[in-house]
This record gives structure tokens, C-alpha cells and sequence, in this order.
């Protein structure tokens, strides 16, 4: 490892994923950066992941197959293995961009955190284009996680995912740098892809809940504001969906695109 060309771990985690599995791994594996160092923890399947993981097992540093306890829980056991200065999470169903990892280290210099814009995906067409905000999360989630790549001394000083959260402990652990003073970077590139269809979107709900208590947990004395402000985004959530199911995308379109603190911008 140089300074110039740090080594990058990449993690992988999947449980039942063969769907979109092997289009995750050749993301990574096809990376124009090299010095990257790629772990898959599969917990269990009994799908074809296994299968579409043996494929690869010459340029993946380490995997293994067992059951876990569940999302958080399987990060942590990638991150228990990772050697590199940087860290990059990716799941099963997202993928990067062929470049992601070669921006990253270019840009990252001194800052803890690196994070970009995200493509989400719709009925495997280009939906929006999602730019994070790293001010606004004290508010809610808005940086987009499969953006983000951290330096591993973050998680050795501030720990690793906190296995009580099932949807938001992404947002948990970004929040938790934040009020430790990590310094974040954004960078005005797409790093990586997401379909709508991923765990926190089915259970959006459930993942608002956490991100609230999470809210009170590191900002406790703003807890009615928390509270205020996860009416408001519960509401708009269900707006949205309403019109979308009345067919008023345009709508949607309109108020993402100009009135949302988090930027939408569809393709």
C-alpha cells in the first residue's frame, strides 16, 4: 500500500440475493482502481448466491457463508476483515459505477467520510438522480449509504453498527461520526446505482421509527423537533405514494426536483 494508491476494502453482504448478486461483484471486481481488497458475507443462503460467489473466489480476498444476525450483524463481521485505509459498503442488490472507486481515492484526501450521488432505478429503467446533503442529516437519512466510503481509524475509534437497528443502522452510524465531528466530503459524481425495491423502501415506515429514535438518542434534546419532524416526513411519504397511485408523478416530479431539501433530479 502507497499513498498514493491506499488499499480500498469493499463489502459485500447478501442473504438469498442470486438475483442481482453477480452484477454487484463484477461492479467491484471491474473497478479502473486495483488496490482493492473485496469481501463477500453471505449469511446462509439457500438460493444460487453461493454458487455465483464461488465464481469469483480468485479475486475475492475473503467470503464465507453462514447465518447471521441479520444486515447489521453481517457488516460487522466484513469489517472485523477488512485491511484498508478506506472502507466502501455495497449490497447485493446495488452496484457501482465502473470509475467509483478511483474518484474516491483521488478526492478523499484528509476527510473521515466521502460520499456522492446515487442513480435509483425503477422497473430496470433510470429513475432519479439522488444528491446527499451531509448538513441535513440531523433531519433524516441524506446522504446516500452505498455512496459513502469511510476511513477504517472511524471505525475503530467510533465502532462499528449497532445490531438493534434492522433499517436504519446505516443512518445510525453516519449520525454518530456527525456529532463526533467526523469531517464528511461530497463530491458531485454518480458512485453507485440503487432499485427502489430495497429492504428500507418496502418497510419505510419502520425505518422512519428507528431513524427517530435514533434522532433521540444522539440529539436528545431536540426531541420534540425529532418528533415534529417525523410527522412531517411520514406524511409526505404517504402523499407521495397516493399520487403516485392516482398517476400524478408530475407532481412528485415537481416537488422533488424543486422544493425537497434532498435533491431528486429525474433522468
Amino acid at each position: 500500500m502507497t499513498k498514493s494508491q491506499p488499499l480500498v476494502s469493499i463489502i459485500t453482504v447478501v442473504f438469498n440475493g442470486d438475483k442481482y448478486l453477480e452484477q454487484t461483484i463484477k461492479s467491484v471486481l471491474g473497478q479502473t482502481y486495483t488496490n482493492v481488497e473485496y469481501i463477500v458475507i453471505d449469511g446462509g443462503s439457500t438460493d444460487n448466491s453461493v454458487s455465483i460467489i464461488k465464481k469469483y473466489t480468485d479475486q475475492i480476498a475473503y467470503w464465507i457463508s453462514e447465518p447471521d444476525g441479520g444486515i447489521s450483524a453481517a457488516f460487522n463481521k466484513g469489517l472485523h476483515r477488512a485491511t484498508g485505509e478506506i472502507i466502501g459498503l455495497i449490497n447485493a442488490d446495488d452496484w457501482f459505477e465502473l470509475d467509483t472507486v478511483e474518484k474516491v481515492v483521488a478526492s478523499i484526501n484528509n476527510n473521515d467520510v466521502l460520499y456522492g450521488n446515487m442513480t435509483y432505478w425503477k422497473n430496470g429503467s433510470k429513475d432519479v438522480v439522488v444528491h446527499g446533503r451531509y448538513d441535513y442529516l440531523n433531519h433524516e437519512m441524506a446522504v446516500n449509504h452505498p455512496t459513502v466510503f469511510v476511513k477504517k481509524h472511524c471505525y475503530e475509534r467510533y465502532g462499528y453498527f449497532d445490531i438493534t437497528y434492522k433499517f436504519a443502522m446505516d443512518y445510525d452510524f453516519l449520525l454518530r461520526l456527525k456529532v463526533n465531528n467526523c469531517s464528511f466530503l461530497h463530491v458531485p459524481y454518480v458512485l453507485a446505482n440503487m432499485r427502489w425495491e430495497g429492504l428500507s423502501d418496502k418497510q419505510w415506515y419502520k425505518a422512519c421509527k428507528e431513524a427517530l429514535q435514533i434522532k433521540n438518542k444522539y440529539l436528545p434534546g431536540k426531541r420534540l423537533f425529532n418528533h415534529i419532524y417525523f410527522l412531517k416526513q411520514i406524511t409526505a411519504i404517504r402523499i407521495a405514494k397516493f399520487l403516485q397511485k392516482m398517476h400524478l408523478e408530475s407532481i412528485v416530479h415537481f416537488y422533488r426536483r424543486k422544493l425537497s431539501p434532498i435533491k431528486k433530479f429525474h433522468q
